[in-house]
């Protein structure tokens, strides 16, 4: 007699001969489940169950029992038994059934066996039993946690015990979870039964069946369609056969090597093909019915024989977050929601969004007779906007709005958003918003200020530069002009002025534009610096929103301790400013200083930025409006933020700051807003009244002053935000940007 231990690795010995009475093998389910597989006399039931003559180590076993065929020598009976355990590490001796007085003691072979060998051994000693032990031992298995440890023995043991039964020959993903399969078999039977999905990542899930009939397959068997559901998501490609419970066993089909794998948009459409022909409970039907009316993505909202209709005028999207505007129609009410979806993930947004006016839409709709008798007399809210986070799924990820109506249907509208910059998504919306719009003050703060808040930016780079004169031997600090969209016409008279300056002419001077005016125009500024023998470094940016981007690329693309910013709006009101800025600096070394700016009529622009009474308030603009003249004598005075159109500072502190912040649409409170920063961190500002710079304050870009107008309300609100809730104490905003990226 060759003992079990010595027999088991060697596959061809059926284990069946060599089990001896008294020895039981042990196979370790997970780490809190034990399977004990032996020979003895009948033994089935609930047992108590000791392990290693441990008092303390007793648990109530589950036996399943069978008689051997034909019956041993030493033994008529074969067992299973699940045993749970405590301590899957433990060294394994004995174990031992039931009470004292009726206890049958075993000892384990000296190496616990895995589940592919336990399920050998099983199949051997239970012979004709095997499917009713297998099927009984599964049943309790399921009862408890199903981790996939537990899972994978489940899957083993159904694979030696139940028969097979067809061929799942399609799967299919969708967008709300559910794979959807389709194939034949000959036991299967419609309704909700209970599976488990085979492959490396093996789920318990429920399925939703239902039959066709079939005459490509064999005689007795069905077509079939179903619906796997798990709490766990599932890919199709994953799936490597399934088990699922019938009223008389488990059975299990195979997935077909041919099989095909349908998408999320294809699915729906191979459950409109056979959803006619299909039979089961009314449950299920509801359930096919439902996923055959998934996205499939094409828009379907057009299609309704309601009225109802649906169009979107703007789909923005910014790292995390879309801005999305358009018009819902639907003057009965039979829209009982809205929702962003992704992939698997939804959320409801017409519970947040802001509607507004729009006539045009009630007019479009009016001479239609199934919209007329609902727009009679009603007002023009058709309109909406919304701030939605994205949701998870990825970048790439489709996305869509579905409307669920007041009869379960479902309609669709496929979204394609557009990835811009936020101050660029805001401005383009700004435009199709009524300034006067009763909906605004909603608008403002519930839509567009979170989408800007919650906007980033790349630190603006220096991309391509060209040479053009000894910039490296130039002494003194280098001037870093910023050449916006609307100064882009001035540059030559701009370094005329320049040239005619002797400091600046000796001055190293980085000229920033953005990388489609430097394509245009480097060649001629080039000629340009080179005839007025200036020491100029011409370069480009990307990444670049506004002036103050430019500023800060040309800045951090330079090693020079100290650098002078300078906005290609502003003019020099005298020669000798950079002397004197650049001696001024050199008596407050470490500190940002700004010269006055004014007007082209030589009124007062700003002369200093003044803290208020109140903390939360930002700081004040003193003499705006005066004549330069009323400035006359005033001398270097401290102030509470700077200018960052023309100042002279560290160029560290300007990095260690974290740079301008995000969110901003005009230049104003954005340049004040590291103005504070600069302040709060230690950076002292001072204002120099003793050179003035012109230059005018219009936002670069807007045509109409209304927009002009509703990008100051914005921006103050979100200055606002970021200033006033900041505890007594804090030097720095709450929402402070990092030093990698920048966001407020």
């Amino acid at each position: 007699m060759v003992d079990i231990e010595q027999a088991l690795p060697l596959a061809s010995q059926p284990a069946g001969r060599i089990m001896r009475a008294g020895r039981v093998v042990a196979c370790h389910v997970d780490d809190t489940l034990l399977l004990v597989i032996g020979t003895g006399d009948p033994l089935a039931g609930e047992l108590a169950a000791e392990i290693n003559d441990d008092a303390g180590a007793a648990f109530a076993a589950t036996i399943i029992g069978w008689r051997l065929t034909p019956p041993q020598v030493s033994a008529t009976h074969g067992f299973a038994a699940l045993v749970p355990m405590n301590a899957a590490d433990r060294a394994l001796t004995t174990i031992r059934f039931g009470e004292e007085a009726t206890a049958r003691r075993y000892l384990f072979t000296p190496r616990p066996v895995t589940i592919g060998v336990a399920t050998a051994i099983l199949t051997d000693l239970a012979g004709s039993h095997l499917t009713a032990t297998v099927e009984s031992l599964v049943d309790v298995l399921m009862k408890g946690p199903t981790g996939r440890r537990r899972l994978s023995a489940v899957i083993a043991l159904l694979q030696s015990g139940s028969g097979r039964d067809g061929f799942i020959e399609l799967l299919g993903e969708s967008h709300e979870g559910p794979i959807f399969l389709s194939g034949w078999g000959r036991h299967i039977v419609p309704g909700v039964c209970r599976a488990v999905v085979g492959g490396d990542s093996p789920a318990a899930c429920e399925c939703a069946i239902a039959t066709f009939s079939r005459q490509d397959v064999p005689e007795g068997a069905a077509g079939f369609v179903g619906l796997l559901s798990a709490n766990e998501p599932l890919r199709a490609r994953d799936i490597e056969g399934l088990l699922y419970r019938t009223p008389g066993a488990w059975r299990y089909v195979r997935i077909h090597q041919h099989r095909t794998i349908a998408g999320p948009t294809e699915t729906p459409g191979h459950i409109r093909s056979v959803l006619l022909q299909t039979h089961s409970s009314p449950e299920v039907l509801l359930r096919l019915r439902a996923a055959a009316n998934s996205f499939d993505g094409r828009e379907t909202v057009s299609t309704l024989s309601l009225p109802v209709r649906m169009d979107l005028d703007n789909v923005f999207q910014v790292n995390g977050g879309l801005l999305i505007s358009g018009w819902l129609l639907d003057p009965d009410s039979h829209v009982q929601g809205v929702r962003l979806c992704c992939q698997r993930a939804a959320m409801r947004i017409d519970d947040r969004w802001t509607r507004i006016d729009r006539s045009d839409v009630t007019d479009a709709f009016t001479d239609q007779p199934s919209f007329r008798n609902g727009l009679e007399g009603g007002g023009h809210g058709h309109g909406f906007l919304i701030f939605a986070d994205r949701l998870a799924g990825g970048a790439q990820a489709p996305l869509h709005l579905e409307l669920t109506l007041r009869d379960s249907r479902r309609a669709f509208l496929p979204l394609t958003p557009l990835r811009i910059p936020a101050r660029a998504a805001v401005l383009r919306q700004l435009k199709s918003i009524d300034p006067t719009d009763w909906a605004l003050p909603e608008i403002i703060d519930r839509q567009i200020v979170p989408f800007l808040s919650g906007s980033e930016r790349p630190l603006p780079t220096v991309g391509a530069t060209l040479e053009a004169g000894s910039f490296d031997r130039a002494g003194g600090p280098p001037i870093v002009v910023a050449v916006g969209d609307s100064e882009g016409e001035a540059i030559a008279p701009f370094l005329g002025l320049l040239a005619l300056d002797p400091e600046t002419r000796r001055a190293p001077i980085a000229l920033v534009l953005t990388a489609e005016r430097f394509r245009r125009q480097a060649a001629r500024i080039r000629r340009l610096a080179e005839f007025y023998q200036l020491s100029l470094r011409l370069m480009s940016t990307d990444a670049a929103g506004d002036v103050y981007d430019l500023l800060e690329a040309g800045a951090r693309a330079l090693t020079r301790e100290t650098v002078v910013l300078l906005a290609g709006s502003l003019l020099p009101h005298r020669r000798g400013w950079y002397g004197k800025l650049a001696a001024a600096h050199a008596t407050r070394k470490g500190s940002i200083i700004s010269p006055t700016l004014a007007y082209e009529d030589h009124s007062v622009r700003w002369a200093g930025s003044w803290p208020t009474a109140e903390a939360e308030c930002p700081p004040s603009a003193r003499y705006a409006g005066y004549p330069l003249g009323a400035l006359a004598g005033l001398k270097l005075t401290q102030v509470a933020a700077a200018s960052l159109d023309c100042c002279i500072l560290p160029r560290e502190s300007l990095l260690l700051a974290g740079g301008f912040a995000a969110g901003y649409l005009g230049s104003g409170h954005k340049g004040l807003d590291l103005g504070l920063r600069l302040g709060r961190s230690g950076t002292e500002s001072y204002w120099l009244p003793s050179v003035q710079m012109l230059g005018s304050d219009e936002a670069s870009g807007v045509t109409t002053a209304a927009t002009a107008a509703l990008m100051e309300r914005i921006d103050q609100r979100m200055f606002s935000i970021r200033w006033a809730a900041a505890p007594a104490g804090e030097t720095e905003p709450r929402d402070r940007p990092s030093a990698k990226r920048i966001s407020t």
